[in-house]
């Protein structure tokens, strides 16, 4: 998105058009290329092509109206913010938890194997060590059920959270669709587009 025309002449969304036209005039003498040093020249030719912009927009009433509804648009509300806010610091600390039980998993899995070595006195071969691991992890049932247990819970609420909106979604065409057939006017309107129209006649047969 381009910048925001109010940022640009340094006015508040409220301000009046006195305040508007005032901002502009000040703003036109700061920074206009002929004052400047030659370097810069080129800079402030863009800064005032902004600035023309932007005061083109905001000093007309039809303009400025049809802007601030774009600007309502498509500006994130501030209880979306703070929910996706939130929600990053979430994922955040469930991602920094993930790191820090596979640290600790690497630490336990190392201290294992210096233990084994230890015990047998010996140096053992790769396929000996996997296998140690393997009924190590086995007995650790609770990490593991925990685990597997919460990563099955979370699936199963995505998939009712996705199902219970594209239920209540058809429910809902379905609903909009009894309505209309029930008033005469779309009902009439309907059946002569059904008749008319080759394409869609077509296509309710083939599901019908």
């Amino acid at each position: 998105m381009k910048d925001n025309y109010y940022d640009i002449l340094e006015v508040n969304k409220n301000a009046s058009q006195e305040i508007i036209d005032k901002a502009y005039k000040i703003l036109v003498k700061k920074y206009h290329p002929d004052l400047q040093e030659e370097s810069l020249k080129n800079k402030f030719e863009e800064k005032i092509k902004k600035i023309n912009e932007a005061y083109d927009i905001l000093s007309n009433f039809e303009k400025r109206k049809d802007y601030d509804l774009f600007l309502k648009e498509n500006e994130i509300s501030i209880e979306n913010y703070n929910k996706l806010y939130n929600e990053n610091i979430v994922l955040k600390k469930q991602l920094n938890d993930l790191n820090d039980e596979l640290y600790n998993l690497k630490n336990n899995v190392y201290n294992k194997k210096n233990n084994f070595s230890n015990n047998y006195n010996s140096e053992i071969s790769n396929n000996d060590y996997l296998k140690y691991s393997i009924k190590n992890n086995l007995n650790n049932k609770n990490y593991s059920i925990n685990y597997f247990f919460n990563y099955f819970v979370n699936i199963l609420k995505i998939l009712f959270k996705n199902f219970f909106a594209i239920f209540l979604t058809l429910l809902f065409i379905i609903i909009i669709c009894f309505i209309l057939w029930h008033i005469p006017f779309t009902k009439s309107y309907l059946i002569n587009l059904y008749n008319e129209n080759i394409l869609i006649k077509n296509i309710i047969n083939f599901f019908i």
